[in-house]
């Protein structure tokens, strides 16, 4: 009896085991993941960045090639710029965390600096947060993009070690039409349908 029992619990198992890893349903992106599918092209953005903890401030470009990684559930950044403070290099990675039901964004530039944000959407404006230490303080940092037509965004970066939020950075980004990663999104949305 004993034996039956263990074998039973073993096949349950098993039966269970192949269930979850059904190679002929790989997992698909949901309706959060293919929200993130805006940032998908390459961008051309324009900061003004205030003086302050961050640096001296000045204007700076930069140029955003955003492609969906294979699969569709995540949307990698690699971004050149260059103003005030320098030449910028950076990769970024935006995805969807289902258990904290949040959006994730994770940065890391030639600067040495890796960022680490948790977003939420609300109709067309990305909130993230995040937070750090700066010159030493606790700081909480707030990001905030709000899509002005399929083409356009407009940026806000605010810190705040005290309750109140001060603006470090604004400006605005422009998608260049007719970019490869565009037409990537179109197949990749048959694919998954």
């Amino acid at each position: 009896m004993k034996r039956t029992m263990a074998a039973f619990c073993f096949a349950a198992f098993l039966a269970a085991i192949a269930v979850a890893q059904d190679a002929s349903q790989p997992p698909a992106p949901g309706p959060e993941q293919k929200r993130l599918q805006y940032f998908v092209g390459t961008w051309t953005s324009e900061y003004n960045l205030k003086p302050g903890p961050m640096g001296p401030g000045g204007k700076m470009i930069n140029t955003d090639r955003s492609q969906l990684m294979p699969g569709g559930f995540f949307v990698i950044t690699h971004t050149d710029g260059k103003g005030a403070m320098g030449e910028l290099t950076e990769l970024a990675v935006m995805g969807y965390d289902a258990k904290t039901r949040t959006y994730t964004y994770d940065a890391y530039n030639n600067f040495g600096e890796a960022a680490h944000f948790a977003g939420t959407v609300q109709g067309d404006t990305w909130t993230w947060m995040s937070e750090s230490k700066v010159g030493g303080k606790p700081t909480k940092m707030r990001f905030t993009v709000k899509e002005v037509s399929p083409t356009m965004y407009t940026i806000k970066f605010e810190m705040s070690s005290d309750g109140s939020w001060t603006t470090v950075m604004e400006g605005k980004a422009t998608k260049n039409e007719g970019s490869f990663s565009s037409l990537h999104v179109e197949r990749v949305n048959e694919e998954c349908e």
